[in-house]
């Protein structure tokens, strides 16, 4: 017989599950912010921002999770991926902002990005460990 359906997740899950259901908070606190302050295109904008560092936190951390315990060199290795795929965010959140900039407020844009992303940044050991 098999248990499968009662098996539970590995560390390494539970810590992106983590980040992302704080992301997740994060990004709605910051729509809510933005909706409040200006509006639903500004929501709009700054869930878009929230979204694309999202997606780069979560290749990150996905990243350099199996290299904690590795060796130096392996650490180094996932830490610069998890880098790349952070600059790669900005150059899509700067390709959105200017195919964007005449529908959507590129300001809230920026602030739900750096928002989500400096806070999560910040909060990355804790994913890590």
């Amino acid at each position: 017989m098999s248990d499968a359906g009662n098996r539970q997740p590995a560390t390494g899950n539970r810590s992106i599950q983590r980040l992302v259901a704080i992301g997740a908070a994060l990004e709605a606190g910051i729509g809510v912010a933005a909706f409040l302050l200006g509006g639903p295109m500004a929501a709009a904008a700054a869930v878009i921002g929230s979204s694309v560092a999202m997606a780069a936190q979560i290749v990150a951390v996905t990243a350099l999770k199996p290299a904690m315990k590795g060796t130096q060199a392996q650490f180094n290795q996932k830490w610069v991926l998890g880098m790349a795929a952070r600059f790669a965010s900005f150059i899509v959140l700067a390709v959105l902002m200017f195919v964007l900039k005449d529908t959507m407020p590129i300001a809230w844009m920026a602030a739900g990005y750096l928002g989500l992303l400096l806070v999560l940044l910040f909060a990355e050991t804790r994913f890590l460990t």
